[in-house]
């Protein structure tokens, strides 16, 4: 039997009918669903419920948690469409109907499921078009499962203007402010046969909004957490960005250390004063001659000590892929922490101990 035959086949269905013109754009991975996650919005824990009132689950994929996104236009309070002649997805206006109740899914169990990544779907928002990227700035694609259209966490964050934790050991995922790849999961939909429309190209806004944080603000914010003063760096950049749907302040300065000097760089929210991303990496610095062990002075137990030191609570247990390497003719022990949702990335000179890059992100990024 041929994939078109299959494609006609499922289209005969009634419920089907309205997903015809997405058939083969879709990509079929294994994920799981993982009812035992729990998710926080604003202090509330939430449960979400399809159109139908069934429950619908956290879904884990390549370490990335999704969620549905017609439940996330409603705590938008805002309608949620789905036009199946052009795959969008349309989040506007104020709510006009009340949201979805249904009766939790207590037999639910964390299974491995048939995912479906859809880069054919749009997602509009007040008219914008919606592009969404990983914290290492690839896009990423919504996914479907049995009816229900889902988003990355980082990309859910992006849409409701909060920032993402995740605490490991209640297993519980944080928002605050800071399948048959059938889609039936919408308030209304329109699944017509005319041609797809042209999808506009998103565009940053005209005009910067109010920051509730300055730029001055942000920087002594950087220079605070580096523990550093204005007057002991020099600012190479210091600049206020539109970047994955949000205003961000860019910071970057120098300050000498040693032998060299310390480059540190800064990505700071610009409403909220966070610090959404920071790293500092030894420029032009010259370590000092020797030791043991081919170059190494400083025991291996030494710098795995150093580098959890500068993460209170982390242990033994949270260091990953550490290693002693050779790069530009010095011993350097690398490796990486991940802990408490965050992970840190150093490199660590072997003759004198000193950590000469570290560089920390959010797992969910």
């Amino acid at each position: 039997m041929t994939r078109k035959t299959i494609t006609r086949l499922l289209c005969t269905a009634a419920l089907t009918a309205s997903m015809c013109g997405m058939a083969g754009a879709a990509t079929a991975v294994t994920a799981q669903l993982n009812p035992n996650l729990t998710v926080q919005i604003d202090g509330i824990t939430r449960t979400f419920y399809n159109a139908q009132g069934q429950e619908v689950h956290p879904i884990v994929y390549k370490g990335t948690t999704y969620l549905p996104l017609r439940s996330i236009g409603e705590l938008m309070n805002k309608n949620v469409n789905w036009d199946n002649a052009t795959s969008t997805v349309t989040i506007s206006g104020t709510r006009t109907s009340g949201n979805v109740a249904g009766s939790p899914d207590t037999n639910a169990v964390q299974t491995n499921i048939t995912f479906y990544v859809s880069p054919e779907i749009t997602v509009v928002v007040d008219g914008v078009t919606q592009t969404f990227y990983d914290g290492a700035g690839k896009q990423v694609s919504p996914a479907v499962y049995n009816g229900s259209i889902y988003l990355p966490i980082r990309s859910v964050g992006t849409l409701m203007n909060k920032t993402v934790s995740w605490n490991e050991a209640t297993q519980t995922i944080t928002l605050g402010t800071a399948g048959n790849g059938i889609v039936t999961d919408f308030d209304s939909a329109n699944t017509g046969t005319q041609p797809p429309a042209a999808i506009s190209t998103p565009t940053p806004p005209a005009k910067k909004p109010a920051a509730a944080v300055t730029l001055e603000q942000a920087k002594q914010t950087a220079l605070n957490h580096a523990g550093k003063t204005a007057s002991n760096v020099t600012f190479v950049k210091a600049r206020k960005d539109f970047d994955d749907g949000r205003w961000m302040y860019e910071i970057e300065f120098i300050a000498s250390s040693g032998n060299g000097y310390l480059e540190y760089d800064y990505e700071i929210d610009a409403s909220t004063g966070k610090i959404v991303k920071y790293d500092y990496d030894a420029d032009d610095y010259v370590p000092t001659t020797g030791g043991n062990s081919g170059g190494t002075s400083v025991s291996e137990a030494t710098a795995k000590k150093t580098a959890l030191a500068r993460v209170p609570g982390a242990t033994a247990a949270h260091l990953h892929k550490f290693k002693r390497d050779l790069d530009d003719g010095r011993w350097e022990y690398e490796g990486k922490i991940i802990y408490n949702q965050m992970e840190y990335e150093f490199t660590i000179d072997a003759s004198t101990g000193a950590i000469v890059e570290w560089d920390v992100e959010s797992i969910y990024d």
